[in-house]
């Protein structure tokens, strides 16, 4: 096939530090490449994938330090992708949508003949800034029915319909990554937990600490901070960072791919105590293809990922994880990471796509278009 793909251009592909949607991407296109498809990535110059690049903006917009709520350069590289698409020959078209700036997709793709389709990769609503929230995403829904959605979990799909019923959905792919990437690292596990991830209350640091902290065993804390939100970096400075004893409690500051794959290879176990409806949680499946056991709150898709007693353990509450942290011993390193390659590797992920990819161009062909999930 010849792939045209769309990346969202504030975060480098594949991230630096943190952006699970940006991983997600560059492993489907690999996986793409590799697989024999004629892949065109939009996307900044500074990019790094296989597919051929094409750009229009330098650097992603976030190292540029252009914040969130400013989304004129973001509209800019949407469209000059629009324009070039409408000059070439793809057969299909994939887009992805994580933050407010991509939402312009749906006015773009709407008059767009080539066949395309777009992951919803971050939960609605997205007319948001910190505690302002306004009402444009059901404006949007004017161009729903030309714009096919693609849910990263079962439970996204459903809480996503359950805020706007007019959402167009035309199937569920689960996030994916390249297992030949993470091997793991060492046969030893030693004795101490891991947290990783965006530093902000629903992610669940406090929990982390508190359940390390009860069970008496170290925790490593790796991650970002949002220097644009206010409420993020007093979350960190008020709440976390007094706990940080550099003894028990370890910050390791934003860790890259090879810390992260180092870490996690030889950690006892993974915290995940999300308190809000998580579409997917990418952490956990990395942590699990290196054969780190996952022990995760029941939020969002957190039970579609985690095979409950075989690749970690999900829970209801606090108790009950700190519960849990004596049986992760008990799981089996080569079948926890037989579960993500199974079910959550890019090739599986790469596969459903082609299938997603098929039924939309054969969709585009009849007059009324009409998914199986609208």
């Amino acid at each position: 096939m010849r792939i045209a793909q769309i990346a969202p251009p504030w975060i480098s592909v594949p991230p630096k530090n943190y952006g699970g949607t940006e991983a997600v991407i560059a492993h489907l296109i690999e996986e793409q490449v590799r697989s024999g498809h004629e892949v065109t990535m939009y996307a900044p110059e500074d990019t790094r994938t296989s597919a051929r690049l094409i750009s229009f903006i330098p650097h992603p917009l976030l190292e540029e330090g252009r914040p969130w709520h400013a989304p004129l350069k973001a509209y800019y590289h949407l469209v000059k992708a629009i324009e070039h698409i409408q000059e070439q020959a793809y057969d299909v078209v994939h887009a992805h949508l994580s933050s407010p700036a991509d939402m312009y997709l749906y006015p773009l793709l709407s008059s767009l003949s080539t066949p395309h389709v777009v992951t919803l990769h971050s939960p609605f609503p997205f007319d948001q800034c910190d505690d302002w929230q306004g009402d444009a995403d059901s404006f949007f829904m004017d161009w729903s029915p030309s714009v096919p959605l693609v849910a990263i979990s079962e439970s996204a799909r459903k809480q996503a319909l359950q805020q706007l019923p007019q959402l167009n959905f035309a199937g569920v792919v689960p996030n994916g990554l390249s297992t030949d990437d993470y091997t793991p690292i060492g046969h030893h596990r030693e004795n101490f937990l891991v947290w990783l991830g965006r530093f902000s209350p629903e992610k669940g640091p406090h929990h982390a600490i508190e359940a390390a902290r009860r069970s008496g065993i170290p925790l490593m804390l790796g991650g970002t901070i949002d220097h644009t939100s206010k409420e993020t970096q007093d979350y960190f400075h008020q709440t976390i960072e007094p706990q940080i004893d550099n003894q028990h409690i370890r910050y390791l500051g934003a860790v890259n791919m090879e810390q992260k794959q180092r870490l996690l290879s030889r950690a006892r176990g993974f915290l995940n105590p999300i308190e809000w409806e998580e579409p997917f949680g990418m952490v956990m499946i990395e942590a699990m293809a290196v054969g780190c056991p996952v022990i995760t709150f029941r939020h969002g898709a957190a039970p579609e990922v985690v095979h409950h007693g075989v690749s970690g353990f999900v829970v209801d509450t606090l108790d009950e994880m700190i519960e849990m942290i004596p049986h992760l011993d008990s799981l089996d390193q080569t079948d926890i990471r037989a579960h993500v390659e199974e079910h959550f590797s890019a090739r599986a992920m790469a596969r459903r796509y082609e299938t997603i990819y098929r039924y939309v161009i054969a969709q585009s062909k009849i007059p009324s278009f009409s998914s199986p999930g609208s």
